[in-house]
């Protein structure tokens, strides 16, 4: 339902300007359906442009469909606004957007995916321009529809929410991995329950930000990237998902560096 909603609002709204130059007339995908999807989910912007810039990494072929492991690095990029990664073919297309505010435009994490698919990172810059990389990755899929594995274990409510993290200041690498089901809603009598904010908090403010949707791997580990050095002191996780629970973790500065 959710595709084809987009599909038609793709149809119906043109995508981009065919007389700038600087858009292309192609997918590098070769994938129309694709090119629609996104500049849907971008919001219809003036401008896309597929730039090798904007790094994907990802496994040709997925091992795990509940756990796919992509890196985006877009720190070529100047001035990065926000990063928003997305599928082609997928019953949920957006797996994320990213923030990195005061961190480097990169992320690693982990999503679920339902079957072969194009993965791609569009990155906005501060004037509003979007440059897109991607990668293919193949998969027998069913990720998405599957009910999470955390309903396995009793005490799982008791851990629900808890973050374990660790930083590494020396080369500014910050890790979290929080107890959370991500149930996307497709399993049968299980609604959508996923965490949709997750903030990175430093004495003077917010400092990196995550929006999650429900393609997001259960138990949700992500790895934020900032200067050498820029860790100088502890960090608070906060967030909360779409039931109202609230997150609030502190990840401490190592004793020894």
């Amino acid at each position: 339902m959710r595709l084809a909603a987009l599909m038609i609002a793709a149809m119906a709204t043109p995508a981009f300007a065919i007389d700038d130059p600087k858009v292309p007339l192609y997918d590098p995908f070769r994938c129309g359906w694709g090119y629609l999807l996104l500049a849907n989910i971008l919001g219809y912007p003036y401008r896309i442009q597929f730039d090798d810039r904007v790094i994907v990494r990802a496994p040709h072929a997925a091992e795990d469909a509940f756990e796919v492991p992509v890196t985006i690095d877009a720190s070529a990029i100047a001035n990065v606004e926000k990063i928003v990664v997305s599928v082609d073919y997928g019953p949920i297309p957006k797996i994320l957007t990213y923030h990195p505010g005061e961190a480097e435009a990169r992320i690693s994490f982990r999503f679920k995916i339902d079957q072969a698919t194009p993965i791609r990172a569009s990155v906005m810059d501060r004037d509003g321009h979007w440059f897109v990389g991607g990668t293919e990755i193949d998969a027998a899929g069913g990720g998405c529809s599957a009910p999470a594995q955390a309903y396995a274990n009793a005490d799982w409510e008791e851990k629900l929410g808890e973050v374990r993290g660790r930083m590494w200041p020396e080369t500014g690498r910050l890790r979290m991995i929080l107890d959370h089901p991500m149930d996307t809603g497709l399993a049968d009598g299980i609604p959508v329950f996923i965490v949709e904010d997750l903030t990175v908090q430093g004495p003077e403010g917010t400092m990196a930000r995550v929006e999650l949707h429900e393609p997001v791997d259960e138990d949700p580990a992500l790895t934020l990237y900032f200067r050498p050095g820029q860790l100088s002191h502890d960090v608070q996780i906060e967030g909360r998902d779409n039931n109202g629970n609230e997150i609030d973790a502190t990840v401490p500065l190592p004793l020894t560096q």
